[in-house]
């Protein structure tokens, strides 16, 4: 059964200019193993964009958005299969936050070009 379905899109430029002002936005809202994919792409402030869309794209479909709660945007990941298939992964509080929606499972889809990231999710439980 469907949960919630949501949609953020992004501009790349907005998330490089916070990145480019120091660390203290990327630690709060990317986990080390998404900084890390991000930092080895050829325009990584499209992943981190893209990711970042994720992550409101999730709270939209949970039907919290931002700002309610103890979740922090690191604590929802997005991870990539082997074949390059984007998945969310949530840990911490967030984990603990959403255990009683009893999640069966979390689709994702991201894309993005120059100037625009757009992340879809679909939560099924």
């Amino acid at each position: 059964m469907i949960y919630g379905i949501g949609t953020d899109i992004v501009e790349v430029d907005r998330i490089a200019a916070k990145i480019q002002k120091g660390k203290g936005f990327r630690d709060l809202v990317f986990t080390g193993k998404e900084i890390a994919y991000c930092e080895q792409q050829v325009h990584p402030a499209q992943h981190y964009a893209a990711r970042f869309a994720a992550k409101e794209a999730f709270l939209k479909a949970i039907g919290t958005g931002f700002g309610h709660g103890d979740v922090h945007f690191n604590e929802i990941e997005v991870v990539n299969s082997e074949t390059g298939k984007p998945s969310l992964q949530l840990t911490e509080h967030a984990a603990d936050s959403y255990k009683q929606i009893q999640i069966k499972q979390i689709h994702v889809s991201l894309s993005h070009v120059k100037a625009t990231a757009v992340a879809m999710v679909l939560i099924e439980v």
